[in-house]
């Protein structure tokens, strides 16, 4: 989506670490423009202006102008970015200079909207499967979102990639039956009780009938030296 935003930037002749450092230092970070035509240039610009690019609602999608003093001022998106891991702020950024008049391939956000009623009469469970989609327009026709009402979804159904509109010059990139969001059933807990209640019994002991026999051989044995006696 392109906006009224102009971002201002000097070109930068050295390069490397102690050049990117001495950047930061004055409170600008190292960056790079390429794209539409083969040069690419090094700039430097506020690391400040462009993480509110990025963390704006339409983020990497957001088409502004880029003014390079003596240089150029041309139409940028923003195509990648490095942080420091620990303290999270900016030290790089990748620019592509955007040509307005052909189709750009980009991914767009899915917001799905109300509660469906196979969750509130049918007690399941709705899932978000895929948060955006890839799709193919003119920069110009870049949605913020694509919005999805799942009030009506029942158990067992879903919303597809191919049941989002397409407005204008956008073409669906994404497989058109990728699913979106679908309510699905909520999964059986097993009763522990009744499992453990199972093991008990097959482990229960099965001795009592053979301890009865030992006992009757004993008797039997000891019978013996009094039948002796008698017959004597």
């Amino acid at each position: 989506m392109r906006k009224d935003i102009t971002v201002a930037a000097e070109q930068r002749a050295g390069r490397g670490k102690n050049e990117a450092r001495r950047l930061r230092v004055a409170g600008s970070i190292p960056a790079v423009v390429y794209g539409v035509t083969d040069t690419s240039v090094p700039v430097a610009v506020s690391p400040k202006e462009i993480g509110k690019i990025i963390h704006s609602k339409t983020g990497r999608n957001t088409i502004f102008n880029l003014d390079v003093t003596g240089v150029e001022n041309t139409p940028v998106m923003i195509v990648a970015w490095q942080s420091d891991p620990i303290k999270d702020y900016l030290l790089h950024v990748d620019l592509k200079r955007i040509d307005l008049t052909k189709r750009i391939a980009v991914h767009v956000p899915v917001r799905p909207l109300g509660d469906p009623k196979g969750v509130k009469l049918q007690g399941g469970l709705h899932e978000v499967i895929t948060r955006e989609i890839e799709i193919e327009c003119l920069p110009d026709e870049i949605p913020e979102e694509f919005t999805i009402d799942v009030s009506e979804l029942m158990l067992g159904q879903s919303v597809r990639a191919g049941d989002l509109t397409m407005i204008g010059s956008m073409t669906l990139l994404s497989p058109a039956e990728a699913v979106v969001s679908h309510v699905v059933a909520m999964k059986a807990e097993e009763a522990p009780a009744a499992a453990e209640g199972a093991e008990a019994v097959a482990a229960a002991p099965t001795t009592a009938e053979p301890e009865v026999i030992k006992k009757g051989k004993k008797e039997e044995e000891g019978a013996a030296p009094d039948d002796k006696k008698k017959k004597k």
